[in-house]
């Protein structure tokens, strides 16, 4: 089986990371770019302004 070229990473507000909004984005696994945090500018809807969001680990799955 083939190894995964990319991962899921969630991305929240810098400047308030327990915001309840946030986004996913997908990340590449091997390379440069792996190694970096992610950060993107996007849309935040709680204070109506595009805002930096950054990398964050997922949260535990509960079964």
């Amino acid at each position: 089986m083939a190894k995964k070229s990319s991962v899921k990473v969630r991305l929240v507000p810098e400047s308030k990371p327990d915001s309840k909004h946030f986004y996913y984005a997908k990340k590449p696994t091997a390379g440069e770019k792996a190694k970096d945090k992610l950060k993107m500018k996007k849309y935040n809807p709680a204070t109506r302004k595009h805002e930096w969001f950054v990398e964050k680990k997922l949260p535990p799955h509960s079964k």
